[in-house]
């Protein structure tokens, strides 16, 4: 590891895993914000990082000094109980090739992004970075889980073997512009987003799993890449680093609040036969924090600006 963090300057070869995905999106629009000029980036059709003799050639051709892996399989319970294979073996896959070829083309920094549920699920609240691996997983996600896990180890196994400079950051909850809005595959606000607009017009009634008591941290996307680009010029440990907004909210509170911005009045009915998932997960973000780091955007403010996107973007609506 770098003894001095060595900050990115404004005309390195930045290349963005996932550029079009939510966290990859705001990530190049924040480079974008900040004078970043060189940023690589790849659409799925033009580059498969399942594909490790395609990965190769990129990294070979494009040698990029700095990358960010945000590309992922993500969603919520739904699906991560439908496609458990595809939520290990995609994520393993890509995870492996972009950061073995980053080691083999001599990529000066990497920051790999996993995520919460990474932590076991009776894990002490708030979740500390030394919980990791000290208990049982959310049975929910546990591929997904395992998956971020093993791209956590490989960081840090390069790092130890090849002193490479690989950092992991273990976001919380993200929503914002570029979400997936599908129900089949959405995570939470985004699922609420489009469940509350589609009932608000039909004038209907709207059905949510669980008991709406476990109680979720939320960040806005656009914080997360403020904090991704922080980080990578300005963190260098082998250890990762939490994420977070420091606050948690219950699901049911969250309903309350999408349905606010939404403009939605009908009922609202709780299936307590559904999952619920992790009972719990709020980020320390102690570590975060103390480097000088803090999110900027409200919850009530970035649901609104969400709802906005949605309306923009979204067909059929």
């Amino acid at each position: 590891m770098a003894e001095k963090i060595l900050k990115m300057n404004k005309d390195a070869k930045i290349y963005v895993a996932g550029h079009r995905g939510l966290v990859g999106s705001a990530i190049v629009r924040r480079l974008q914000g900040e004078g970043y000029t060189n940023i690589i980036i790849r659409t799925h059709e033009e580059l498969d990082l399942t594909n490790q003799g395609s990965v190769k050639q990129f990294f070979e051709k494009e040698t990029p000094q700095y990358v960010f892996v945000a590309a992922a399989k993500v969603g919520g319970i739904l699906a991560n109980n439908t496609y458990p294979a595809d939520f290990i073996y995609i994520n393993l896959m890509i995870q492996a090739n972009v950061i073995h070829n980053a080691y083999l083309y001599g990529v000066d920094k990497l920051l790999f992004l996993g995520s919460s549920c990474i932590y076991p699920k009776f894990a002490t609240q708030p979740m500390k970075e030394e919980y990791l691996l000290s208990g049982e997983l959310e049975p929910t996600n546990e591929p997904y889980a395992l998956a971020k896990i093993a791209g956590i180890k490989t960081c840090q196994s390069y790092n130890r073997q090849y002193k490479t400079n690989f950092i992991s950051i273990m976001p919380t909850n993200l929503y914002g512009p570029y979400d997936n809005f599908d129900l089949r595959n959405s995570h939470v606000i985004p699922a609420l987003i489009s469940k509350f607009h589609s009932a608000k017009i039909k004038k209907e009634s709207v059905i949510l799993w669980g008991t709406g008591k476990p109680r979720r941290e939320f960040l806005h996307v656009d914080d997360m890449a403020n904090a991704c680009v922080f980080l990578i010029n300005n963190y260098d440990q082998n250890e990762i680093i939490n994420v977070g907004s420091g606050f948690d909210i219950t699901i049911k509170e969250l309903a309350e609040s999408v349905a606010d911005v939404v403009g939605f009045t009908g009922d609202i009915i709780w299936d307590s036969s559904k999952p619920d998932g992790h009972p719990r997960k709020l980020l320390d973000v102690s570590k975060l924090t103390a480097l000088g780091w803090q999110p900027v955007i409200g919850l009530k403010e970035g649901l609104t600006s969400t709802y906005k996107w949605f309306l923009e973007n979204q067909p059929n609506i």
